[in-house]
């Protein structure tokens, strides 16, 4: 379908779809893997993501200390239920 589509020459869309086409043909080896496997890094990813929110939301205060605790205690008020 690739190739039909870059036969359109459609002239409103070329650039995005040569630029689509460029991305899928450079990942295609990723696009497969997640096609054909049932795991993903998900779950670490979404950790890493609510790390640097607090540290966006912290930026330019105090420590990694603070940081840590900060991160400890959000985790022990979400296992307990308070959050």
């Amino acid at each position: 379908w690739i190739t039909k589509v870059k036969d359109l020459k459609i002239s409103e869309l070329n650039s995005f779809i040569n630029s689509f086409i460029n991305g899928l043909q450079n990942d295609y080896e990723s696009i497969l893997n997640a096609i054909k496997f049932d795991y993903s890094n998900g779950l670490a990813e979404g950790n890493v993501n609510k790390l640097k929110n607090i540290k966006r939301v912290m930026y330019g205060r105090n420590s990694f200390k603070l940081l840590r605790h900060k991160i400890i205690m959000l985790e022990k008020l979400r296992k307990s239920g308070s959050i």
